[in-house]
């Protein structure tokens, strides 16, 4: 079965259901057992509303249908997913590899709170590949991979990497939000859990946080004990939109995929630009490894405009009407931030002089988006 129509059908079953087409919605805590016997001896998942009802359950088959795994755990956010994947997976006296390149947040929990647990982070170069055996001891126990990078978009060898995480011990970690359980199969490479903030692609409509885990079948049942530990659980109103959303993720992201070539094609040719960072151009660094181990790429990449003052930035920014800026991607609006990867180094440099523009190429019609920005780079031209 084809991902497009794993995506419409997985985790549905309207015989169970009255014949309705979408699982229904169950609001939960208690859950009522009819004898001591089945209290004693729970004969369904469904025992207590934090640990899951049919809801849940529907989300997490359907990611796993289309992401693999052993099981999957639904969180209230992607930062969510990173924590509780990386406390599942690591205790005091542990080693971390993260990759330098990682998400702004997931690199704060690793200076603050895994330091404050005893948890040793070491950075490494995001285009490391197999050389990440030069930096494992006895102590590692999770290499951490985000591909491509946050901001920067640098394209990691995931099946290097993994050879030599496992060879050591090491568990893999993915955070898989840019490509999606439709472009990178993350069991597929090597990796051992893959987690997701499925408030991006999945949901698709910006209006919804949430988190997924999914874990092979070695390592499901210390992300499944962690989930539960640590309190962690999904409110059934987002579920349902996630589940609403993943319907239609392969159309949406196609698009999004088409549209952030396109625009990503005609800021190059500028002359106002001087980097573009996208995986699926020929030109980006790490294009061949993205051809080789992903099967299509999504809406968010990264320009690096040519030196300006920061009123000119801002007078082309201010005047955007379809371009907003805000944080987060992944829903059908185009966004913009600027930003500064310079903050976030530690194991490598970031010197490309200017200022780094991230896209999300939203839905819009193409015309409109380019005269968008055609606009903006005149009041750049004016204020300059």
């Amino acid at each position: 079965m084809k991902d497009e129509t794993r995506a419409i059908h997985a985790g549905r079953d309207p015989k169970a259901n009255h014949g309705i087409v979408n699982p229904p919605v169950y609001h939960a805590s208690t859950v009522l057992y009819p004898t001591y016997e089945a209290l004693r001896n729970p004969p369904s998942r469904v025992q207590y509303g934090r640990r899951g009802t049919p809801t849940t359950f529907a989300l997490e088959d359907a990611v796993m249908a289309l992401e693999g795994g052993a099981g999957c755990a639904l969180v209230p956010s992607g930062l969510a997913a990173v924590t509780t994947a990386l406390l599942a997976l690591l205790s005091s006296g542990d080693h971390l590899l993260m990759t330098d390149s990682a998400y702004g947040p997931t690199r704060t929990f690793c200076d603050t709170f895994l330091k404050r647990m005893g948890v040793e982070t070491t950075y490494y170069d995001p285009v490391i590949g197999e050389g990440i055996k030069t930096l494992m001891t006895n102590r590692t126990k999770v290499v951490f991979v985000e591909s491509p990078g946050s901001l920067t978009f640098e394209v990691q060898d995931i099946p290097a990497i993994a050879k030599a995480a496992h060879a050591m011990g090491a568990k893999v970690v993915l955070d898989n939000t840019w490509a999606s359980p439709l472009f990178f199969k993350p069991f597929e490479h090597g990796c051992d859990v893959s987690i997701q903030a499925a408030t991006k692609y999945i949901v698709g409509h910006a209006d919804t946080m949430m988190g997924t885990i999914t874990a092979n079948e070695d390592t499901w049942p210390l992300i499944h004990a962690a989930h539960g530990q640590l309190g962690q659980c999904a409110a059934p109103d987002d579920i349902y939109l996630a589940l609403r959303g993943l319907r239609t993720i392969s159309v949406r992201l196609n698009q999004h995929m088409q549209q952030g070539i396109e625009l990503a094609t005609w800021l190059g040719e500028r002359d106002e630009i001087s980097h573009v960072f996208h995986p699926a151009l020929p030109s980006h660094p790490g294009h061949d490894i993205w051809k080789r181990d992903f099967l299509g790429a999504s809406g968010l990449f990264s320009v690096v405009l040519k030196p300006v003052e920061e009123h000119a930035l801002a007078a082309m920014l201010d005047g955007l009407n379809l371009f907003g800026m805000g944080y987060s991607w992944g829903g059908f609006e185009s966004l913009v931030i600027p930003a500064n990867p310079r903050h976030n180094r530690t194991a490598t440099t970031w010197d490309i002089p200017g200022r780094l523009l991230r896209f999300h190429a939203g839905l819009e019609h193409m015309d409109d988006l380019k005269a968008d920005l055609e606009l903006a780079f005149e009041r750049l031209k004016a204020a300059s």
